[in-house]
């Protein structure tokens, strides 16, 4: 079967790899559509573990299943989890699912850029979700990333009425934006540097766009009746831009680190403000079962509209242009692959 293998950004070959073969509790899936995520083209987490193939967003069709599978059926359409956790452990039950053992030990083989892929028995049981008829296989890219945003608003505690600042308009800071105004917050900014993310910031909802070089923090209160944000949520690791965020945050509010750093970046946190101020700093780390669920019905009730986020959708023989147009991150939002 065909596959795109990672080397770099700007090294992405079409080879052909040997077809998974699947055993008992397992299944295997067709990929229809696999989204790129912006964590596939961070060189410095994902060349050291080159070359491999890459992709986890994905939407499929069940092609075998194995034996003791008995509640998928062939045919059926798919959103697969890559990492699961096992549910049991003390970090599962305390509700920190993401940082479980064995989610970070799981992953589907090889990867959703490639025609099939095998998903082990740990992650039928836990991590393959039936997509309705009214998900698109191009809106169901869109289910790991909205969980994962799902999951950190929900631990952010957003309330409805209050402002929401988002840094970074990328497709996770354009979901925190739709989510968040969904969700019942009554003013919602954005940031970005690049006019096209800006321009689809806007699109997605934001009342108000600044552009991050300029002085957020003053930006924030002249839109805001004089207050900074109840809630920001960075999603970018850029060290000015989580300043930015350190700066925008009302007192008694809370700071969402939703993006990573490069392991080399040094961010100075204003201690003594944050903690005059009664600020609350939280962060999270991808998506469990219970967001994967809501993701998907949020999705299926056009509560969470994606369409528009999509701005390319290439072959798979294509995938070094669609790395290329994500690594780039200036005239695309949403590039997703179909083998």
């Amino acid at each position: 079967m065909r596959a795109a293998m990672y080397y770099a950004n700007d090294d992405v070959r079409i080879v052909d790899v040997p077809k998974p073969k699947i055993g008992a509790g397992e299944i295997l899936v067709k990929v229809r559509a696999s989204g790129i995520c912006g964590s596939d083209v961070m060189e410095w987490y994902r060349k050291p573990k080159a070359p491999l193939v890459l992709g986890h967003e994905i939407a499929a069709e069940v092609v075998e299943v194995g034996a003791g599978v008995d509640r998928i059926e062939v045919g059926s359409r798919v959103f697969v989890s890559h990492h699961v956790p096992c549910g049991a452990c003390r970090y599962c039950l305390a509700g920190h699912e993401t940082v479980c053992d064995t989610l970070r030990t799981t992953n589907f083989d090889p990867g959703g850029f490639a025609e099939f892929v095998r998903v082990p028995a740990i992650n039928v049981k836990h991590g393959v979700f039936a997509l309705p008829s009214g998900v698109s296989d191009e809106e169901a890219t869109f289910v790991e990333p909205l969980a994962c945003v799902i999951r950190g608003q929900r631990l952010a505690d957003l309330r409805p009425g209050g402002t929401v600042l988002v840094i970074g308009s990328g497709v996770a800071g354009l979901l925190h934006v739709k989510l968040a105004k969904a969700s019942g917050a009554a003013t919602v900014i954005a940031t970005d540097v690049v006019e096209f993310r800006k321009a689809a910031a806007t699109k997605a909802g934001a009342e108000y766009v600044i552009d991050g070089r300029e002085d957020v923090p003053s930006k924030v209160k002249e839109t805001n009746e004089g207050r900074l944000a109840d809630l920001v949520v960075t999603c970018t690791g850029a060290a000015k831009a989580i300043a930015q965020g350190f700066a925008s945050v009302d007192r008694g509010g809370t700071i969402l680190l939703f993006a990573p750093t490069e392991p080399a970046a040094k961010i100075v946190i204003p201690f003594n403000a944050l903690w005059r101020e009664e600020v609350t700093v939280i962060s999270s780390y991808g998506g469990s079962p219970r967001d994967v669920r809501d993701a998907i019905e949020l999705l299926a009730g056009k509560r969470i509209a994606v369409g528009d986020l999509i701005t390319h959708v290439l072959p798979l023989a294509s995938a070094k242009e669609g790395f290329q147009l994500v690594a780039r991150a200036l005239d695309s939002i949403k590039v997703i692959l179909r083998p």
